[in-house]
């Protein structure tokens, strides 16, 4: 695991005797993620540089080292990552080669992927490729430079042109340190991030730069670059293709043989990452998915699995009993660590440079201190992240089912006017009379909080296409532009036609979204950060490409039920560890943070929401946010969680 960085000044404006310096100063912005060794490669005449960090993990020898030339001279590798098929694709080199076999300099994945590119071309290595990467390959022929990403997104690339200058890098911190450059406030994706907690690819936060989308690659000239616009990126593996083949043709068989196929083919992801020759552990919540993982690396290894947990003081969030439970039966060597107000205050000021974007999604606290954790005793470790979107394990996915069911039964001519009834019931009546209200629309009125739901659901039958609906149902702010003035709702994976799924059901169409975009934009960019952050590198192998298709071949009756989702990881994990031990209401990775805003953090909180400080800055109006905080610290509504994406961003333009 590395970090990656380069540069090429199209208009050569910097004189080539201070490119070593600042490409070298790039390049250590990202010490974190490699604080191993480093390296750069420089082409003066051209203008180009290449910088890298590295985290050494699989051959820890020199030649290992980046930025790495092939053995023909002709490209040369700047490479973030892992492949986990290297000794498959080493062997069918080697017998390419013939009886000589190839001269191989050392055993690293790099070299392996660098040959493979040189020998196979990119257009055919990367569909063979089974890992997590982010890549700039520099070919010196045809000088064209090409940056490649990972199927699902777990390894990140910005890009982008900056006066004059092309800049690309694993992290934000890279691309600002080139001299001379200027980043502006991009407005619209500010409006992205509080309705998503994140800034969905290919949008960035700042203007000119972009995110290069999972799954996709971009070649660059730097001849005929138009420095007005870069060229599209390339998909070479479509997330909606393989959704809609396995929708049209599951796979057949009893539901035996599908859960015994899984198996296998987890097992094998499993083994596959747990190749290191460093020290490797194991995340642990003691839910389904990291209990699963941790019981098939417990299967494949010979000494007891090195595993980590976080835990809460207060009750209502704690799983760390779980997790040692599960820890206990499976005999791992397990390590944990309970959190307090303070850790939270002491993890704050670290978030937005860790961070580089506004991000907001509240695990990303606990995420970064149990890598701390684990990173004091392994370089590795392995996660169970990506089981609830392959598998269907959020609740929200039954509450969307029965809230579209709902919706799709209301004519399309009444479904404005019903919206406008609900809008339109005072809040004192809707109080005078919940019981009745919540029975006839089949609403929980039990917390208490039916004016809002009421609400939430009137803008959910104003919503025009299914896609929408559900964008509205999982966003914090659904209506940013109220915030932010002069901002704009750019396209994302919810707007684009070309990319939507157009076979199966509702909820086929809320896990597709979800590996779209929550899964690369919230989920793995908060992992990557968390744990790069403490130079620990994070594997996951439920996002093998093998197990997301298998996973679209899946029947939904064996994903999700009346009363749970991913039934059939919870029949796997029955094969290794006793039901009573995991099942339970999913917590997920929640923190307090609605008691931490009104204690602990409440100061801080009000300093950052202070309504003179925010018409000064000018990139929220004041009105609606105090009204929020105002009504959440007067007890009147669950609005943590929208407060909390605006602290994000405040901490984060503070930290600029």
């Amino acid at each position: 695991m590395c970090g990656i960085t380069g540069f090429i000044d199209l208009n050569h404006r910097h004189s080539p005797e201070g490119y070593p310096a600042t490409v070298s100063g790039m390049k250590d912005a990202l010490a974190h993620r490699g604080p191993d060794d480093s390296g750069i490669w420089i082409d003066s005449a051209l203008g180009l540089a290449l910088g890298h960090r590295r985290l050494s993990v699989i051959d820890l020898s020199v030649e290992g080292r980046q930025p790495m030339v092939s053995r023909c001279g002709r490209f040369v590798l700047c490479f973030n990552g892992e492949i986990y098929n290297h000794v498959d694709l080493r062997a069918a080199i080697d017998t390419q080669t013939g009886g000589e076999g190839f001269p191989w300099r050392g055993h690293s994945d790099t070299e392996v992927l660098l040959e493979s590119l040189a020998a196979w071309g990119l257009e055919t290595t990367l569909p063979k490729l089974n890992g997590m990467f982010a890549f700039a390959l520099w070919d010196r022929d045809r000088r064209k430079l090409v940056l490649a990403r990972d199927r699902m997104g777990e390894k990140p690339l910005y890009y982008g042109i900056n006066n004059g200058v092309f800049l690309f890098g694993s992290e934000l911190k890279a691309l600002k340190r080139y001299p001379g450059s200027r980043f502006d406030l991009n407005r619209d994706a500010v409006g992205l991030f509080l309705r998503h907690s994140c800034v969905p690819s290919p949008h960035a936060i700042f203007k000119g730069i972009f995110k290069l989308p999972p799954a996709t690659y971009t070649v660059l000239d730097p001849e005929g670059l138009d420095r007005h616009h870069l060229p599209d990126p390339v998909c070479y593996w479509n997330l909606r293709d393989i959704a809609e083949k396995g929708i049209l043709d599951p796979e057949p068989g009893d539901e035996e043989e599908m859960e015994a196929r899984l198996d296998a083919l987890l097992r094998d992801a499993v083994r596959r990452r747990m190749e290191a020759d460093v020290p490797l552990g194991a995340f642990l919540s003691g839910g389904i998915d990291s209990s699963l993982v941790v019981a098939l690396m417990q299967q494949e290894s010979t000494r007891p699995v090195k595993t980590f947990s976080i835990g809460f003081h207060e009750p209502d969030y704690d799983e760390a009993v779980y997790a040692r439970q599960v820890a206990n039966h499976l005999q791992t060597d397990h390590t944990e660590h309970y959190l307090s107000s303070s850790d939270a205050l002491e993890t704050i000021p670290l978030l937005p440079t860790l961070y580089d974007e506004p991000f907001s999604d509240s695990s990303q606290i606990p995420t970064f201190l149990v890598s701390r954790l684990a990173r004091n005793r392994v370089t590795v470790s392995l996660s169970g992240d990506g089981g609830d979107e392959l598998f269907a394990g959020y609740g929200r996915y039954r509450v969307g089912n029965q809230l579209w069911a709902k919706a799709v039964n209301i004519p399309g001519s009444w479904r404005g006017r019903f919206a406008s009834l609900l809008e339109g019931l005072p809040e004192k009546f809707v109080l005078a009379n919940e019981r009745w209200l919540s029975r006839l629309l089949g609403v929980n009125s039990t917390d208490g909080w039916l004016p809002e739901k009421l609400s939430n659901m009137a803008g959910l039958l104003k919503t025009p296409t299914p896609a929408l609906f559900y964008r509205r149902l999982v966003s914090h702010w659904t209506d940013p532009e109220l915030l932010i003035p002069r901002c704009g709702d750019p396209f994302t994976v919810f707007s684009d036609e070309d990319q939507m799924v157009r076979k199966g059901d509702f909820c086929h169409l809320m896990m597709y979204l979800d590996q779209k975009c929550y899964l690369p934009e919230d989920i793995l960019t908060k992992v990557d950060r968390a744990s790069m952050g403490v130079s620990l590198e994070a594997r996951i192998p439920f996002l093998d490409h093998r197990v997301v298709e298998l996973s679209w071949k899946v029947s939904n009756n064996l994903k999700i039920g009346e009363e749970c989702g991913k039934i059939i990881l919870r029949r796997l994990l029955d094969r290794y560890v006793p039901r009573n031990l995991t099942e339970r209401p999913k917590q997920g990775f929640v923190v307090p943070i609605e008691k931490w805003l009104r204690g602990p953090l409440r100061d801080w909180a009000e300093s950052l929401l202070d309504e003179w400080r925010l018409r000064k800055e000018g990139i929220f109006n004041p009105e609606p946010i105090r009204g929020k905080w105002e009504g959440y610290l007067a007890g009147k509504h669950h609005w943590h969680f929208h407060l909390w994406d605006v602290l994000m961003f405040q901490a984060w333009n503070e930290n600029e």
